[in-house]
């Protein structure tokens, strides 16, 4: 059974969406800790519910970044995780962290990778009138936003679509692909190696697995 840790910063609807998977038809992984920047952060809760343990480490005790991911560090690894998942964990991570757990940490980024990347990603697809949007599962990399892709779901933009609207649409397919490449991943299927993403040994593109 593999150990999965997962980042939150808030409700940690994609979070639930995982344990779910969990208990369902993820058999060879389970979540085991939940670590939050936020101890309001209503994904603790969701852990406890599920039986995994919810930690909240505070940033405020630390006087850097670095500092701050080496505790982090040394409280995740505790628990031998096999996965790092961020699941809407709103901090900048240092390198030393991506280093550490390079080829076993997870983002789903909404946007369609690479374009977009950062923040505000909903407001300037609308503004710059795009027909779609979406969301992307991609490996944790030093570049912000920039490690190789995995998955990808769109949805359409309407004319009298706003923020809130297409928010909801994107975030109704976060919860189906995140726990499918999570599956992918602690049943060996998926890696990282060289900087690509490989799914059943075969390198996936730019725009990650696109098969029907």
């Amino acid at each position: 059974m593999k150990n999965i840790v997962v980042l939150i910063s808030g409700n940690g609807t994609n979070l639930q969406a995982i344990i779910d998977a969990c208990e369902s038809n993820i058999t060879s992984g389970k979540v085991t800790a939940v670590f939050s920047n936020k101890a309001e952060a209503y994904g603790l809760e969701r852990a406890k519910q599920a039986g995994a343990d919810g930690v909240f480490v505070d940033p405020k005790q630390f006087d850097s970044r670095e500092a701050f991911d080496r505790e982090l560090m040394s409280q995740i690894d505790t628990y031998q995780p096999d996965l790092i998942v961020l699941a809407g964990y709103m901090r900048i991570l240092s390198n030393e962290f991506v280093r550490h757990y390079m080829g076993r940490m997870l983002n789903i980024h909404p946007s369609l990778l690479p374009k977009y990347p950062g923040l505000n990603t909903y407001q300037r697809a609308i503004h710059a009138g795009d027909e779609e949007h979406g969301t992307s599962v991609h490996f944790v990399t030093e570049q912000l936003d920039g490690g190789p892709v995995i998955l990808q779901a769109k949805v359409p933009i309407f004319d009298d679509d706003n923020v809130e609207l297409l928010t909801k649409r994107v975030q109704s397919q976060e919860y189906r692909i995140y726990p499918l490449v999570v599956e992918w991943f602690v049943d060996g299927r998926l890696e990282m190696k060289e900087g690509k993403a490989f799914l059943d040994g075969t390198q996936l593109g730019i725009h990650g697995y696109a098969e029907e």
